[in-house]
């Protein structure tokens, strides 16, 4: 087993797997390029394809002594036009596209529209969007199985391209029957997160989370305008939040995305929950080995704002240069947080304590290693609460995460400065001060004369009663 990967960032990167991506040895590269967590996207590929790829990951864990986490990320309801005779059409401002029920392929006049949850919920006036928002069109007449539209805005519609309904909340569950399946073989795999897409309401998370049963985290896509009216419900019955800036950038004006980012992060940070910010990061990298410097600005803003991790999509599924797209947002991140105003942000908007005894000891240990210039801070945890509790107080060091579940270790790897370590289950607070410093030296996060500060509970072992703190020496 070689010596764990020791990052120069807190911030995480999530990278999504794909064609570009699918081997072992390419995999590898990545992890060391400095990719902590890896995404799998079941809008693609099989669950052979999948399952191959959780091998793979599991492998090169063992090998590098280091917990990967792996999303399992849903396609939900994803919806779309049928398909052309010709693959396409083009469209001109004013011309009008009957949008129905019919199954068989389209031209200049109609095209199949296969979900009468919208006919049947938009009424004349209403706008509907097509290919991310390239393609616009205004509803002028309606019937029982069929949308009358008047393209507003657009050039081309070519087979299946997507469709977004700004501002209405359809009547479609948010787990759809393929989702229901993926997620049991995504669970039968072993992964560690559940990515639900499309989330509308509180109540699709909550069947979500019924269905999962603690067999793996729930994090919730926030794409969608209700989501963030019903934000702070579905923030409280899941694990963490992606904010989607795709789908979502195309519901709400593009004015109004930057200050939703900041909304989402502070509050879902400020919970204690992990919150990643994805979608169009480096999305010039695709085709291009170097970023625009928009996107680098981009990525650095989601750092500013005090994001657990930062995700890329195409770059590493199947872009052109998915090794360079690594690279350059793990500089980006380190640059960020080596900037004195980052920490300034970071130590000037610290969440309020709870009034628990967990969290006061929590806020006192990130406040005692910073004064004492610590080298990490140290958690031993069951499930993984008291090192989020840390993560929310963003330290300027490394969180050595010590427990005996690797379910657990993998699951945190998605939380700021969190270096999760799987060790065998510890009798006594003694014992596990002693596997603190051990593992603290071993795997560099602390040198010989360096000290760390460790929180625990006791008595020793039971969740969530995190009482006590310890100073401890490196030998």
């Amino acid at each position: 087993m070689s010596k764990p990967l020791i990052r120069k960032r807190q911030t995480k990167i999530l990278a999504t797997l794909g064609p570009a991506s699918n081997t072992e040895e390419m995999i590898e590269k990545l992890l060391l390029a400095g990719v902590d967590n890896f995404r799998l996207n079941f809008s693609h590929g099989t669950h052979e394809d999948h399952a191959a790829r959780v091998r793979m990951i599991r492998n090169i864990e063992a090998r590098h002594g280091r917990p990967i986490g792996i999303v399992a990320d849903l396609q939900g309801p994803k919806l779309r036009v049928g398909k052309f005779k010709t693959g396409s059409i083009d469209l001109t401002k004013g011309m009008v596209i009957r949008l129905d029920l019919d199954k068989t392929e389209g031209d200049e006049k109609r095209v199949n529209l296969p979900h009468p949850e919208i006919i049947s919920t938009l009424d004349i006036g209403a706008m509907i969007l097509c290919d991310d928002g390239k393609v616009r069109m205004k509803i002028v007449d309606k019937g029982s199985d069929f949308l009358m539209a008047e393209v507003v805005a657009g050039v081309k519609l070519s087979n299946n391209k997507g469709v977004n309904v700004p501002g209405v909340i359809l009547p479609i569950p948010a787990l759809t029957e393929k989702d229901l399946i993926d997620m049991e073989a995504a669970l039968a795999m072993d992964i560690d997160w559940i990515a639900q897409s499309f989330v509308q309401r509180v109540e699709d998370v909550a069947e979500a989370r019924k269905l999962i049963n603690g067999r793996a985290f729930l994090m919730a896509k926030i794409e969608k305008p209700s989501a963030i009216e019903n934000f702070t419900a579905i923030l409280d019955q899941v694990d963490g939040i992606m904010l989607a800036r795709g789908d979502l950038g195309v519901e709400i004006p593009a004015e109004d995305v930057p200050s939703v980012q900041k909304k989402v992060v502070r509050e879902v940070r400020y919970a204690g929950k992990p919150i990643i910010v994805a979608t169009q990061m480096l999305e010039s990298m695709i085709e291009s080995p170097s970023p625009t410097r928009a996107e680098a600005s981009d990525v650095a803003t989601a750092v500013y704002d005090g994001a657990d991790a930062v995700m890329l999509s195409a770059e590493t599924a199947s872009g052109k240069y998915p090794l360079e797209a690594v690279s350059i947002m793990d500089r980006i991140c380190q640059r960020v947080e080596a900037d004195t105003y980052y920490r300034g942000i970071m130590d000037s908007s610290h969440p309020e304590t709870k009034n628990d005894a967990s969290d006061a000891i929590t806020v006192a240990a990130c406040e005692v290693a910073q004064t004492m210039k610590a080298a990490c801070i140290t958690n031993y945890t069951s499930s993984g609460s008291t090192a989020l509790r840390t993560a929310r107080q963003r330290p300027s060091m490394p969180i050595l995460c010590l427990s005996h579940s690797l379910a657990t270790t993998r699951r945190l790897m998605l939380s700021y400065g969190v270096h999760a370590v799987f060790t065998e289950d510890k009798k006594t607070f003694d014992e596990a001060v002693e596997t603190a410093i051990q593992k603290a030296g071993e795997i560099g996060l602390a040198k010989p004369g360096q000290r760390i500060v460790m929180t625990a509970g006791v008595p020793f072992g039971t969740p969530g009663s995190t009482n006590i703190l310890r100073v401890a020496w490196v030998e």
